[in-house]
């Protein structure tokens, strides 16, 4: 009996396992100028990344109306070193665009996370 419950324990997380790690959060967002419409954007994620398949695999920037204007794909987990910070530069935002959204996506969940919404400078 306890063979086939050990068992059906270890099939059980082979396929929960992933989803175990939950959702990419956005815990910091640091913003420069470089040009009146340029900006370079430093963004702390969080993630109980597993592995390839499940990790954080990309944060965007998202303007006032909800429009992906950037977007920082992560190509690989960071499995050890949490929580991590990547930038993405050269980011052109329209003079009108005064507050933008910074939201994670990992590879089980998608999105869902904390997001982080920064005013301009």
């Amino acid at each position: 009996m306890k063979k086939s419950l050990c068992f059906l324990l270890i099939i059980f997380l082979s396929f929960v396992g992933p989803s175990l790690a939950g959702e990419a959060d956005v815990l910091d967002v640091k913003v420069m100028v470089s040009e009146d419409t340029t900006y370079t954007f430093d963004v702390t994620l969080s993630h109980s990344d597993t592995g390839w398949e499940h990790y954080a695999n990309k944060w965007e920037i998202l303007d006032e109306n909800d429009e992906i204007i950037g977007t920082r794909i992560l190509h690989h987990p960071h499995v050890n070193e949490q929580p991590f910070t990547r930038s993405l530069s050269s980011v052109e935002i329209s003079g009108d665009t005064r507050e933008i959204t910074i939201r994670a996506h990992d590879s089980v969940h998608e999105y869902g996370g904390k997001v982080i919404r920064v005013r301009l400078p």
